[in-house]
């Protein structure tokens, strides 16, 4: 069997590579052929997600294959489970940290895009694919004088993550205004659900609760009649702060939930920790619920930094930082 993932000189990678071999010669015959059966030539094996994800960190996955409609991405899907597979979808591959040794299952790279635009006298309704762009979208809802989603124009991520995360920014969030979004259980039947339907809080819903048992295929949005050059100007305010608050490059995203009535990135810089680094690994000096992958950093730097933060900011403030961010993949022994 052939793998992407190439042995290098590099001893940490070289005990990354052997330790997706030993997971792979787990999976059983039966499951490797009916998953190759279906997917066919679309199918990569042990293909590195560090290319996939937003801070360029992560190793290889057992399956990992892109879709490019609903469609595609619920036959993958349905196909994972029936082959008992745990599934990982990736959109913009931003607010999650992908261990070293990588996912044990199938890896979704979700480019399902389409997006419909309805109008109506005074509001619209827009519905996009769970793969698309948050960003290209709120910037396309505002070109068309379409408002509600300004607010999403700087938040790094897919529509599919913003429904599971229930994204916000700027005192809005996705739960405002989600009309409703077509989930894909693990019975393969589709449910239209609403945002109380989906439990969405504060950057947490029902479905990333129990993560791989059900998918986003699509999400309907009700947004109202605005002025284009007013909201045109609200999304160059949020560039603005965003380019002076927070750090650029590759970045996994907001590290921690704020606190009841503080701020995580306060917290963690009035212990001194703004700028400390493990290995190619950085707490941003701009903004110090950023973590930064700032030359070759791997999943156990970043990991080892949020150890660090957390038992520092617990011992001297006696607040404990819960993570906003997900922990996927294998963690056994490798931070």
């Amino acid at each position: 069997m052939r793998s992407s993932y190439p042995v290098t000189q590099s001893l940490q990678d070289e005990f990354i590579y052997h330790a997706m071999r030993k997971a792979m010669t787990g999976i059983r015959p039966a499951t490797l052929a009916r998953v190759r059966a279906v997917l066919g030539s679309r199918l990569r094996e042990g293909a590195r997600l560090d290319r996939y994800t937003s801070a360029r960190i992560g190793g290889p996955a057992d399956f990992f294959v892109t879709v490019f409609s609903t469609e595609e991405l619920a036959q993958a899907a349905q196909t994972a489970w029936e082959q008992q597979l745990d599934l990982l979808v990736l959109g913009a591959g931003s607010n999650l940290l992908v261990s070293d040794i990588g996912f044990r299952g199938m890896v979704i790279h979700n480019r399902a895009r389409e997006v419909k635009f309805r109008e109506l006298d005074n509001s619209f309704i827009v519905r996009a694919e769970s793969g698309m762009s948050l960003p290209t979208l709120a910037r396309m809802c505002v070109l068309r004088g379409a408002a509600g989603l300004e607010w999403a124009a700087t938040v790094p991520g897919s529509v599919g993550g913003a429904v599971v995360g229930n994204a916000g920014a700027h005192g809005a969030d996705t739960a405002a205004t989600l009309r409703v979004a077509d989930i894909l259980q693990h019975k393969g039947n589709i449910q239209k659900l609403t945002a109380k339907d989906l439990s969405l809080s504060y950057r947490s819903s029902r479905i990333k609760a129990t993560p791989g048992k059900s998918v986003v295929l699509a999400a309907e949005f009700g947004l109202e009649r605005g002025d284009l050059d007013e909201l045109q100007s609200k999304v160059e305010t949020f560039q603005r702060y965003r380019k002076q608050t927070q750090p650029s490059g590759a970045s996994i995203g907001s590290m921690f939930r704020n606190p009841p009535n503080d701020y995580a990135g306060r917290l963690v810089e009035s212990v001194g920790l703004k700028g400390a680094r493990i290995g190619g690994a950085e707490i941003s000096t701009l903004h110090a619920n950023f973590f930064v992958n700032k030359s070759g950093a791997m999943a156990s730097d970043v990991y080892k930094l949020i150890d660090l933060a957390r038992e520092r900011v617990q011992r001297e403030t006696g607040v404990e930082l819960e993570l906003e961010i997900e922990l996927v993949g294998d963690w056994g022994g490798a931070c």
